[in-house]
């Protein structure tokens, strides 16, 4: 079995969420699979150990719990990236473009000091709406964004390639094809 494989049976497909045609890769089951859980971490982690990473930035929801554990095998700092109104400091705020509107994300001002290195991590990346908007919000405050790094990519969506056009490296660890 390969590891592709192997995760790839962690992650459960519901048809039709949340609207009819879309195929939502749900990692609630990998995140339950200690094993599967703690592989995924570790393959997110790997191309960094033993590098200097100041901080890893979450988004919200599900990259605050991957981004939480990337952070802490990494010895760094963790940050999460929330939606507009949802921190109680001092926010730097960015809009970001969804697949049907627009929408705003924030951070703390203070959370991450110029020229810190920071990757970014999620869940999964589809459009790349969001991730470029974290991107963008973390570089005005003087971040070096390392990498971004996602358990799912779905390709066609052509996500983690808007990242790479922004000079971003992106790590993903399986794909799926479709929406």
């Amino acid at each position: 079995m390969t590891f592709d494989h192997d995760l790839k049976a962690s992650v459960r497909t519901i048809p039709d969420y949340p609207k009819p045609g879309i195929m939502f890769r749900d990692i609630t089951t990998l995140l339950a699979d200690a094993r599967a859980f703690r592989r995924a971490v570790d393959e997110l982690v790997n191309p960094w150990a033993g590098n200097k990473i100041d901080k890893v930035a979450g988004m919200e929801a599900r990259g605050f719990i991957i981004g939480g554990a990337v952070a802490h095998q990494l010895s760094a700092g963790f940050v999460p990236i929330r939606k507009k109104g949802k921190l109680p400091h001092t926010t730097v705020r960015i809009a970001y473009s969804l697949e049907y509107g627009i929408d705003e994300m924030e951070m703390h001002v203070d959370a991450i000091q110029p020229g810190e290195r920071v990757i970014l991590v999620d869940d999964l990346i589809a459009t790349g709406g969001t991730a470029e908007g974290a991107v963008k919000l973390l570089r005005q405050i003087g971040a070096n964004v390392v990498a971004a790094c996602f358990i799912i990519d779905l390709p066609e969506l052509g996500g983690a390639a808007k990242l790479r056009a922004m000079d971003v490296p992106v790590r993903t660890l399986m794909t799926f094809e479709g929406h």
